[in-house]
C-alpha cells in the first residue's frame, strides 16, 4: 500500500477544525474511560510544529537514539504516532517507524530530548494531552510536569524536549489522524507486530527484520513473541524466520505481497540439524529467491500456509536431519526437495515435482503428487480432502481496511484456493476485539467475547488464571506470533462451547507448574449436538508441557464436540530444557477424542506418559500421524498399561468404537534407558469398519523398541532404525 505526500499540503476538515498531512491511516483500539476524552485514542496521528509550520519526525535513519525533530515538510512512516492509552487519563505515543514509545526521560539530563526508544510505558513516556481550540495540543510529560516545546530559537533542527513551564506558540501543535480524509483502518496490534509497506525504504525494513531475528533465532524457551506482516507490494529483503516468529502477507492473494530476495528458516542445532526449529510460519505472500531456492528446513509447528513460491523449495540443510512438517493451500513452481525429513503432510497444494522420501511422507487432495506407493516409496496419497476450511488471515484492502477473511468450508477438494479468489467472507476488524498480553486478562478477554466481539490474541505470553470461554458460535479467535496461553493455578486455558462454528487459529497453549486438567476443551463433556454444515474447526493450534519451565497437565486436548475438524497441531511434551522429568513435566495424554465424526490433518503428538492418542468417539479420520512415545520411563515397570502389556499404545481406539480410520501413521521409540519395551504402537478393536493405512514404527537408538505395529501385527522394530517394520491395511 503505497502512498505519496504532498509537501506543504495541510487541508482544513472543517467537521474537526484540524489541519491534516496526506498519508492517513486510522488505527482503532479499545479505549479505557479513564483516559482523555480529547486524545484520539488508538488513532495514528501526525504532529505538526506550530512554530515550524512542519513535522514532528523520529527518523532513526539519523541513529538508534535520534531525537524528535519537528524539520519534515510531509508525513511519512517516520512522521507517524499511535496514541497509546497509558492508564490514568494520560496517554504515550508509539513511533510507527521504530515500534518504541516516544521517552522524555530527564534522568538522561535536564534538557534531554524526546527520543522514540523505549520498549515500555513508564512515568517518562505517559503525556498529558491538552486539548486546545482549531485542532491544536499542547504534550505535558507526566515524569517532569513540563511542557513538549518546539523552540526554533534552540535552531531550526532543535529536537523536542519537555522542558516548558508554561506554554505558548513553541508547544502547541497542529494533529492530524492520519486517514482523515476516509481512508481505512489499521487496527493497533501493540508493540510486537512489525507492519511494513512498500513505501519503506528496504534498508529500514531489513534493520527491523534482524532485529526481530536477532532475538529469536535461538530463542527456544524464552518469551519473546512476533509477527512480520507485510502490506501488498514488492519488497527486496531477506526474512530469517526465527522461534515464535511469523511472516504473513496483508493480501486477498498471495501474490499481492511479493518478496524478491530470500525467506527461510534454518537450523538451530549445529550439522545442519533442524529437528529443534519448531514454532515458526509463514503465510500468504510470494517469494522469488535469490537464488532460485528457498529453503524450509524445519520440524513440527512450522506452518507454511497459503504460499507461492516462484522457484524451487528444499525441506532441509545440506542434507541435514529434519523432523517436520506441514504445507498446504500452496504452489510451488519448481521442484521440492524433502531430502532426509523423517516425515511429512502436504493438503490441498502443488508442485512442479517432489522428490525425496522417508519414513511416512502423506499427500492429502495435491496436484501432481509424487509417483509412486507405499511401502516403496514411504508416500501415502490420498486424492481428495473430504471436509476442511482453511485457516483464517489478516488483509487489508486497497483503501486500507483491515479485515480477517474466513474462507469457506470445502468438501471433497484438491488443489490450492486461492487461483481465482478465495469464497468465503471478511469480517471487519471494528468487529474484533484486539487482546494484548501486557494489559489483558482471561476476564477482560471474557468480557468482550460476552459482548459479542471476535478475538485476537497479539504477540505475546498470557498469563491466565481463569478459562477463556468461547460460547458464541461463529466466534473467530485468531492468534498472531505465536500468542502463548499459560494456563496458571491449574486452569484450563480456554473451552468451547457446544456450538456451531466456533474457528480457533494460531494459538499456543502452554502448561503451568499446577497440573491443569485439560489445556483447551472443545465442547463439554456429553456433548451430542451435530455440527457437520458448520464444524468447529482448529487450525496451528500448538501445546506444550515443560521446555520453557515445570509445566503439568493430566490431558493436553478435549474434543468433544461433533464434527469438529483440526488442521495441524502439534503436542508435546517437552523431552528437553527446563523443568524436563518423568516426574516433572507430567502429563497422560496429548489428545482425547469423544465427539463422533472428528477428522484431523496433520496430528504430531510426543512424549506422553500413557496414550498419546484415546479415541473414543465414533467416525473418527486422521491423515497423517507422527508420534515419538516417551523417551523417559525409568523403567518397565513404571511403563505398564495393563498385565502383560508393555507400555502404552501411542495411537488408541477405544473398545468401543465401530467405525474409525486413518491414514499414513508413523510411531517411534527413543528410549533413554535400557529394556523399555511398547507391546503394540497402535492399538484398535478387531473389527471390520476401523480401518488403518500405511503404518510404520522405528527405533532410534539402541536401547528397547517396539514388539508390533499394530496389534499383534507387523513385528519388531530393530536398534538403531536397522529395521522398520511397515504394514500397509489393517485389518
Amino acid at each position: 500500500m503505497r502512498s505519496t505526500p504532498r509537501c506543504g499540503v495541510r487541508p482544513r476538515i472543517t467537521n474537526f477544525g484540524v489541519r491534516i498531512a496526506l498519508s492517513l491511516i486510522l488505527i482503532s483500539i479499545a479505549f479505557s474511560p479513564a483516559v482523555w476524552a480529547a486524545a484520539p485514542l488508538g488513532q495514528t496521528i501526525s504532529l505538526n510544529a506550530d512554530s515550524t509550520n512542519l513535522f514532528v519526525s523520529a527518523d532513526q535513519n539519523l541513529g538508534a537514539t535520534a531525537p524528535l525533530v519537528a524539520d519534515r515538510p510531509a508525513v511519512g512512516t517516520w512522521e507517524q504516532f499511535q496514541v497509546v492509552d497509558a492508564g490514568g487519563g494520560n496517554i504515550a505515543f508509539r513511533s510507527v517507524g521504530t515500534g518504541n514509545y516516544v521517552s522524555a526521560d530527564q534522568n538522561l539530563g535536564a534538557n534531554a530530548p524526546l527520543v522514540a526508544d523505549r520498549t515500555a510505558i513508564g512515568t517518562w513516556e505517559e503525556y498529558q494531552w491538552i486539548d486546545v481550540a482549531g485542532g491544536q495540543v499542547q504534550l505535558k510529560n507526566v515524569g517532569n510536569g513540563k511542557f513538549v516545546s518546539a523552540d526554533l530559537n534552540l535552531g531550526t533542527n532543535a529536537p523536542l524536549a519537555a522542558n516548558r513551564t508554561a506554554a505558548s506558540t513553541w508547544e502547541t501543535f497542529s494533529w492530524a489522524v492520519v486517514g482523515g480524509s476516509g481512508g481505512g483502518t489499521t487496527p493497533n496490534f501493540g508493540p510486537n507486530v512489525l507492519i511494513f509497506n512498500p513505501g519503506m525504504s528496504s534498508a529500514t525494513i531489513q534493520s527491523q527484520i534482524n532485529s526481530v531475528y536477532s532475538t529469536q533465532q535461538n530463542n527456544q524457551f524464552g518469551n519473546a513473541r512476533n509477527a512480520l506482516l507485510f502490506t501488498p507490494g514488492s519488497y527486496g529483503v531477506d526474512i530469517p524466520i526465527g522461534f515464535y516468529t511469523e511472516v504473513a502477507g496483508l493480501g486477498a492473494s498471495p501474490n499481492d505481497v511479493h518478496i524478491v530476495g530470500n525467506v527461510h528458516a534454518d537450523p538451530t542445532l549445529p550439522n545442519n540439524n533442524a529437528t529443534q526449529t519448531f514454532w515458526r510460519a509463514a503465510e500468504n505472500f510470494s517469494v522469488t529467491p535469490s537464488s532460485g531456492t528457498m529453503q524450509w528446513a524445519v520440524s513440527q509447528a512450522a506452518p507454511f500456509r497459503r504460499m507461492h513460491v516462484e522457484g524451487n523449495m528444499v525441506l532441509h540443510q545440506n542434507g541435514g536431519f529434519a523432523s517436520g512438517g506441514w504445507m498446504s493451500d500452496d504452489l510451488i513452481d519448481g521442484n521440492v526437495n524433502s531430502g532426509p525429513q523423517q516425515q511429512w503432510i502436504a493438503r490441498n497444494s502443488q508442485w512442479g515435482s517432489w522428490t525425496g522420501a522417508n519414513w511416512n511422507m502423506v499427500f492429502v487432495g495435491d496436484v501432481n503428487p509424487p509417483p509412486g506407493a507405499w511401502p516403496n516409496p514411504d508416500y501415502t496419497e490420498v486424492a481428495q480432502v473430504p471436509v476442511v476450511r482453511e485457516k483464517p488471515y489478516l488483509q487489508v484492502d486497497s483503501s486500507g481496511n483491515y479485515s480477517v477473511f474466513v474462507p469457506s468450508l470445502r468438501t471433497n477438494s484438491s488443489g490450492i484456493t486461492w487461483t481465482s479468489g478465495t469464497a468465503g467472507t471478511a469480517i471487519p476488524i471494528s468487529q474484533f476485539y484486539i487482546a494484548q498480553a501486557s494489559v489483558d486478562t482471561a476476564a477482560t478477554i471474557n468480557t468482550q467475547l460476552a459482548a459479542g466481539m471476535n478475538l485476537i490474541l497479539t504477540p505475546g505470553v498470557y498469563n491466565l488464571t481463569q478459562t477463556i470461554q468461547i460460547n458464541r458460535a461463529n466466534t473467530v479467535v485468531l492468534g498472531m506470533g505465536f500468542a502463548t496461553l499459560l494456563a496458571n493455578n491449574g486452569v484450563t486455558a480456554m473451552s468451547v462451547a457446544d456450538v456451531d462454528g466456533v474457528i480457533l487459529a494460531g494459538l499456543f497453549f502452554d502448561a503451568g507448574a499446577t497440573s491443569s486438567p485439560n489445556l483447551l476443551v472443545v465442547g463439554p463433556n456429553g456433548s451430542s449436538a451435530t455440527h457437520a454444515p458448520n464444524p468447529t474447526s482448529l487450525h496451528d493450534v500448538f501445546f506444550r508441557v515443560g521446555g520453557a519451565a515445570v509445566g503439568k497437565a493430566a490431558v493436553n486436548l478435549t474434543i468433544n464436540s461433533n464434527n469438529t475438524i483440526v488442521d495441524h497441531t502439534w503436542i508435546w511434551r517437552a523431552d528437553h530444557g527446563t523443568g524436563v522429568g518423568w516426574t516433572s513435566n507430567t502429563s497422560n495424554n496429548g489428545l482425547i477424542v469423544n465427539g463422533n465424526n472428528v477428522t484431523i490433518y496433520g496430528l504430531f503428538v510426543e512424549h506422553f506418559q500413557q496414550f498419546q492418542v484415546l479415541w473414543n468417539g465414533n467416525g473418527g479420520r486422521t491423515y497423517f500421524y507422527q508420534s515419538e512415545i516417551p523417551y523417559d520411563p525409568p523403567s518397565q515397570a513404571s511403563y505398564t498399561s495393563a498385565a502383560g502389556t508393555n507400555g502404552w499404545a501411542s495411537y488408541k481406539v477405544a473398545s468401543t468404537v465401530t467405525s474409525h480410520e486413518a491414514w499414513g501413521l508413523g510411531i517411534y521409540s527413543v528410549f533413554s534407558n535400557p529394556n523399555i519395551f511398547v507391546t503394540r504402537a497402535i492399538e484398535v478393536p478387531n473389527t471390520t469398519n476401523v480401518k488403518l493405512h500405511d503404518m510404520i514404527t522405528v527405533c532410534i537408538g539402541g536401547n528397547g523398541g517396539i514388539s508390533n505395529v499394530i496389534n499383534g501385527t507387523g513385528g519388531a522394530t530393530g536398534a538403531n532404525v536397522s529395521f522398520t517394520p511397515k504394514v500397509t491395511n489393517f485389518p
